[in-house]
């Protein structure tokens, strides 16, 4: 059937066909995971950082925020130290269970929610902070318990920042790299995500294969981002 086509179509059809979709559905999971671990540890230290001062906040607000500006190779080393063989829980976890997130994809995941991770807990600080306290109060005075007043005041107000920044958190793990290159590996078949693969592709002078795959990620970045921008407005 593809005989039947332009030349240009039929060269894209033959590449299609040709090309290991296993990284796409790799990198699929690993940033549906990354951001459900994300979503719940940022949102709440989110509303910790937004409504709750106590000494040392800053500097460990400051710490979380930290791989928004590290090297990706800093943050890959930084858990290699933490959860490598190597270290006290990795060593005790491979020696009575024969575990490791080296040469693991999830590794890749645990790489890719600390990369993600800023990103949902600025935006749910930022919508837990502009949600207006009196409303809190008003369910208070109703005889709601602080978390009655949390799940069916707070957090829906909250919730298009937060997911806004979601989003943007499953965008960037979908890009993760470096740090992941560094615990995980680029294993065709088992670690290798759609980044190491356009830069496995490149390397290997396959540039067909590698301007596909960047134009799916792309086309799947600027999908995200504009939800995430959609979400932002509704605030």
């Amino acid at each position: 059937m593809s005989q039947n086509l332009p030349p240009a179509l039929s060269d894209l059809s033959q590449s299609l066909q040709a090309t290991d979709w296993h990284p796409l559905l790799l990198s699929l999971k690993v940033a549906g995971v990354a951001t459900v671990l994300a979503l719940v540890v940022g949102t709440a230290l989110g509303w910790l950082f937004a409504r709750r001062r106590f000494a040392g906040s800053s500097l460990l607000e400051a710490v979380c925020i930290l791989p928004l500006v590290l090297p990706p190779t800093v943050i890959g080393y930084a858990i290699l130290v933490l959860a490598g063989r190597r270290s006290v829980v990795g060593g005790w976890l491979y020696e009575y269970f024969g575990y490791t997130i080296v040469f693991n994809w999830h590794g890749a995941v645990v790489a890719s929610a600390v990369v993600a991770l800023p990103l949902v807990l600025k935006s749910a600080s930022a919508a837990f902070g502009g949600v207006d306290r009196s409303l809190e109060a008003a369910a208070r005075t109703l005889r709601q318990s602080a978390w009655s007043s949390f799940v069916r005041v707070t957090l829906p107000l909250a919730w298009p920042g937060i997911l806004a920044g979601t989003l943007l958190a499953f965008a960037r793990a979908m890009g993760e790299f470096g740090a992941s290159l560094m615990v995980a590996g680029s294993i065709p078949g088992k670690t290798q995500t759609l980044s190491m693969a356009i830069y496995d592709a490149v390397q290997a002078g396959e540039d067909r294969t590698a301007l596909l795959l960047v134009l799916v990620t792309s086309v799947l970045s600027v999908a995200l981002l504009v939800v995430s921008n959609r979400f932002l407005s509704l605030r």
